[in-house]
């Protein structure tokens, strides 16, 4: 079974609740709910979260959008994945993070349809593209968890590269154009990021028009002085991670 596992939590030292916030009527991660229910391939998509009474409100969102969910430790992602593969019996998922709003359903396919030509991948390396993403294996996240020698494991990348002679890592292969990253940002972190969102969101919604990736980027790449409002935020974004890794 293909599954989408989309990983959030309310709790962001950045952005406080990011996930949670309105534009025209829908929460930032309902918007990315429905844009990964148009996954090929994922039969289903399961919202992973944490154990805190502050992601009550997540699980509230997957039952009335209609996805399952699963609740976990909230420093170990790692350690909340592998339980969810073990609940919903899961041999490969793609994880897509809470915070890529306009993240491509296409994109997960495609890491799906690599793990179908070669069946011995344990980890998909999608870094890269305009949102990171990652196809994993209950098998390599296993030795991954048993090998590990942190609880805080919110960057996930380089746990699996540790273990590389133990795994079957590729990178992920046969990426269209329109997913390389260009200059624009495209995850909500900063208060700007979120008045780029909306102002695309709304740009949509007002034009009664349906959000496909390519129109995104079109848009944004045609209308310079929307990716200004939060491009400057990339380089912040950057050394965030490294300080973290």
């Amino acid at each position: 079974m293909n599954v989408i596992f989309l990983s959030v939590r309310t709790g962001s030292s950045r952005l406080p609740k990011k996930a949670l916030f309105e534009i025209r009527g829908k929460t930032t991660i309902e918007y990315l709910i429905d844009r990964l229910k148009k996954s090929k391939y994922a039969q289903k998509v399961i919202l992973c979260t944490t154990e805190l009474e502050e992601d009550d409100v997540l699980c509230n969102i997957a039952e009335h959008n209609d996805i399952d969910y699963f609740r976990g430790s909230s420093p170990d992602k790692l350690s909340r994945w592998l339980g969810a593969t073990q609940k919903y019996n899961v041999e490969f998922f793609v994880n897509v993070d809470g915070d890529d709003l306009f993240f491509d359903a296409g994109l997960a396919d495609i890491c799906f349809k690599q793990k179908e030509f070669n069946k011995d991948i344990d980890f998909i390396d999608g870094q890269g593209q305009y949102n990171d993403v990652y196809g994993i294996s209950t098998r390599g996240l296993e030795i991954v968890c048993e090998r590990k020698q942190s609880n805080e494991t919110e960057f996930i990348k380089p746990f699996f590269y540790d273990v590389e002679q133990y795994i079957n890592i590729q990178k992920l292969s046969n990426v269209p154009d329109k997913y390389k990253k260009k200059k624009m940002r495209l995850t909500l972190d900063y208060v700007e990021d979120l008045k780029m969102f909306k102002q695309v969101i709304e740009h949509f919604v007002d034009e009664s028009k349906e959000m496909i990736f390519g129109d995104i980027i079109k848009y944004i790449s045609e209308n310079p002085e929307v990716s200004d409002i939060n491009w400057h935020r990339e380089q912040d974004w950057k050394e965030n991670q490294e300080r973290s890794i």
